[in-house]
């Protein structure tokens, strides 16, 4: 396998025909990217390549210009292919591609992804497509259709490789990839080189170019990082004081769950600001719709899951906020990476609870970068910046409209109601202010408790922090009264009417998996109600857990592919004991009642 330097000449000297090289000029690309400078010309020499380059340094263009090089526009079939993880990143690469092919007359590209109807698509092939862009679930639809024929495919691109394994896409990738023509020239992005993609790489392959790019320093120099470690006020309060004292244009903010998506842009809508969600909820038009408002300016924040994120490319994105940290460190990386996009500055926000902090240091290693801590604007100084938009808006309001009949009405107010012009100016204001008060609340103190809670590992999540503590008695030493130990049991014990069996899972505490990824993980993917879960015992490199007896052959395959902190599961049956210690909490909080000195309940 044959390894290149970083060497980066100009567009000129890559050896692409003057047709691209004039449109390039046009779209005001200057010099290429290292990875586009090392791997146009192997590609335009017909050779493999197989790329390791992270989100943002321009592998689209890499393997889309010398595939358009070679494309014979009298052939109305599919030449070139590129296999994309998600709608939106296929929908991204297609219409980079269009724009680096629009002065090839005849140019077609159909893109193709699930979620949309399979008129549209077909009607795209049907006219003669050339290039064609989509995620493996349709185009493997459109292959078994017979469809999609590739019998003229000279090219094939897959980007994004390691998030496609990660979404559980190999074997549909190696199944596409089978039905290549045997001379098709092939190229393979991924951000890592884990053994499976190297596997595919190893067998699809031949003889490839191998081209490494360190990670993105240069590209992430332009977005300032901080974090504000989670203390005092809760996320809530904090996100909407950076919605409204920070000086940004457009904002995305990332959460973990669809239904964070939805309360928190309806929160945020209810201050006065455009916004809108994106989540895998929402059929395709509608994100599309989202996408669309968010870059004409209709929609200035967008709250989205990482997944249907992946990919956007909006230059107006000048501030990204991690409301929850991404579940590892590859995804902070994609994630800023929607920020500072062609060359202009960005800002990423980080919430991060105490116990989170060591991931600082990751995140720093991995975009060379440093990640600054900072405070919120206090209470004053909210009421400060309130206090001078609202003397602004009042001061544009007065210095470009007509007054006239308003003066009037106040004049007349005044004199038939005896409160001079001052007051009624000040009650206006008043009325004004009243959602949004020139004297807020004092920011209540950092509680103790919590801290200490967090130091030891507990979950302290906001929405769950008041929850769990209201109405539950302790005595002297902290310890749960009888009511409190009889809701916990109804609430979070595994059932004892069950035939339990042991199983042995891949992840452990090497790999960062919690109690909890491992219940979600098994619930999400089989429809098995936690309560069906019983003890949990995680060891340095694997786990073991409770399941009910006779699981279906299926669901018992199922759970063989599902990962958890990018770990296969590869479930097994194991004569394993559980500790009774490590029954699977609520909310995974570790357990300190007296019930862990009970044995566990079998039948």
């Amino acid at each position: 396998m044959t390894e290149l330097n970083n060497t980066v000449p100009g567009f000129d000297a890559l050896g692409l025909p003057d047709f691209i090289f004039n449109t390039l000029t046009k779209m005001g690309f200057e010099k290429p990217t290292p990875i586009q400078a090392q791997t146009i010309p192997p590609l335009l020499e017909g050779k493999h390549v197989l790329g390791e380059a992270q989100t943002g340094t321009g592998k689209t263009a890499a393997f889309g210009l010398p595939a358009l090089a070679k494309l014979d526009m009298s052939i109305r079939k599919p030449q070139m292919m590129v296999l994309a993880p998600t709608r939106e990143l296929a929908m991204q690469v297609a219409e980079a591609i269009e724009s680096f092919g629009k002065d090839m007359k005849g140019l077609r590209v159909a893109t193709l992804y699930g979620g949309q109807s399979y008129g549209p698509q077909l009607s795209q092939l049907e006219r003669g497509a050339q290039v064609v862009v989509g995620t493996p679930g349709r185009l493997m639809d459109h292959l078994r259709r017979k469809t999609l024929k590739l019998d003229s495919l000279t090219f094939c691109a897959l980007d994004e490789a390691d998030e496609m394994l990660n979404m559980g896409f190999l074997e549909d990738i190696e199944w596409i990839l089978e039905h290549l023509p045997n001379e098709a020239q092939m190229a393979l992005f991924s951000a890592t080189m884990p053994p499976a993609i190297r596997k595919v790489a190893n067998r699809f392959l031949v003889d490839p170019v191998h081209i490494k790019v360190a990670a993105v320093t240069k590209a992430k120099a332009n977005i300032t990082q901080l974090a504000w470690k989670v203390t005092g006020i809760n996320k809530n309060t904090a996100i909407e004081r950076i919605v409204e004292t920070f000086d940004y244009e457009a904002m995305i903010i990332f959460v973990r769950t669809r239904n964070d998506t939805i309360t928190i842009s309806e929160q945020i809508e209810r201050l006065g600001y455009p916004c809108a969600a994106l989540n895998g909820d929402l059929n395709q038009a509608q994100r599309e719709r989202t996408v669309e408002q968010l870059k004409n300016g209709k929609v200035s924040i967008v709250v989205a899951t990482d997944v249907v994120a992946r990919g956007l490319d909006i230059p107006r994105i000048d501030l990204v906020l991690n409301y929850d940290i991404p579940g590892d460190h590859e995804s902070y990386v994609h994630r800023i990476g929607r920020t500072g996009r062609a060359g202009r500055e960005g800002t990423a926000i980080t919430f991060i609870r105490p116990r989170e902090m060591y991931n600082i240091r990751h995140y720093e290693r991995l975009t060379a970068g440093t990640i600054k801590t900072f405070e919120l604007p206090t209470v004053s100084e909210l009421g400060a910046i309130r206090i001078e938009r609202c003397r602004k808006s009042l001061v544009e309001t007065a210095q470009n409209k007509d007054l006239t009949t308003m003066r009037a009405a106040l004049e007349k107010m005044a004199a038939d109601s005896e409160v001079s012009i001052e007051d009624l100016a000040a009650a206006l204001l008043f009325e004004k202010q009243i959602k949004q008060p020139f004297e807020p609340k004092e920011d209540p103190k950092p509680r103790r408790e919590r801290s200490e809670r967090d130091s030891r590992g507990r979950d302290s999540r906001d929405s769950r922090d008041s929850r769990d503590t209201r109405g539950r008695g302790r005595d002297d030493r902290g310890n749960r009264g009888e009511r409190p130990q009889r809701e916990r049991k109804q609430s979070s014990g595994a059932r004892s009417d069950i035939d339990w069996q042991a199983y042995r899972i891949e992840v452990g505490k090497e790999h960062g998996a919690r109690p909890g990824d491992i219940v979600g993980a098994i619930a999400n993917e089989i429809s098995l109600d936690s309560a069906y879960i019983g003890q949990i015992n995680l060891q340095d490199n694997h786990t073991i857990v409770q399941l009910p007896k006779g699981m279906p052959k299926d669901a018992f395959e199922k759970l063989r592919n599902v990962r958890v902190r990018r770990q296969q599961l590869d479930i097994s049956v194991s004569d394993a004991k559980v500790e009774t210690q490590t029954r699977r909490p609520r909310n995974d909080r570790p357990r300190n009642d007296r019930r862990n000195d009970r044995p566990a309940r079998h039948n």
